[in-house]
């Protein structure tokens, strides 16, 4: 059982993008770009759908919130803070990129994390690749790839965790990955995000990045 009591959910129609609030997914919401079926979640977002502001892509993707649906933003030395997910990537755009998971940072358009699926047609399988900002005030994400050999269709997990002590790790397939990020990070209020967020905004309206989610779980460790 999939708890969506603690997210809202963005997707890529109307001007500017619908947002699903948190009582509307607890009650039950299927549409085009998002389906719960208790035990898994669908995501669909097409290249051609509407973007939020300052968004070069267009997402279907859940939102951090609380149980009333207020925005959560948390510090990081507050808890230890978690999100976990079980996923299979069903389709991708002609870049092969789609986002499946983010630590977002409140009012700013730049995110500390992606986690992103990056498939390649000579493979016939995919990536798993994580773009992070160190600094607050960095221009640009170091490119970092995990996980390699991930085919369409196939199930697999991840963990972000960011410590109190700012410790970064990313785990997927098995492997591993960490750093200390920046302590001018510490006083920004951050967020998670996932779902599917497409890296590509050409193409017909049947093009676009397709997800099923098997869990996902936050949760922020304060003892």
């Amino acid at each position: 059982m999939i708890d969506l009591g603690s997210w809202n959910l963005s997707i890529p129609v109307g001007s500017p993008p619908k947002t699903i609030e948190t009582s509307q997914l607890v009650r039950g919401y299927d549409g085009k770009y998002f389906e719960s079926h208790g035990n898994r979640i669908f995501f669909w977002s097409p290249v051609t759908g509407s973007r939020t502001e300052n968004a070069k892509y267009a997402r279907s993707e859940l939102r951090e919130t609380w149980s009333d649906g207020t925005l959560h933003n948390w510090k990081y030395p507050d808890a230890d803070n978690f999100l976990n997910a079980t996923l299979e990537v069903n389709q991708v755009p002609s870049s092969g990129k789609i986002v499946i998971g983010q630590i977002h940072a409140y009012e700013s358009t730049e995110p500390m994390l992606k986690v992103e699926y990056q498939y390649k047609q000579k493979q016939q399988a995919g990536n798993i690749v994580i773009k992070v900002r160190n600094r607050y005030d960095d221009n640009h994400s170091r490119v970092i790839k995990l996980a390699e050999g991930v085919p369409l269709n196939e199930r697999f997990k991840y963990e972000i965790h960011l410590s109190r002590s700012g410790r970064l790790s990313v785990s997927a397939r098995d492997m591993d990955w960490s750093t200390h990020v920046s302590k001018t990070w510490r006083d920004k209020p951050l967020y998670f995000k996932a779902g599917v967020y497409v890296q590509d905004n050409k193409g017909y309206s049947s093009e676009g990045g397709k997800a099923t989610f098997y869990n996902l779980d936050i949760d922020h460790n304060k003892s």
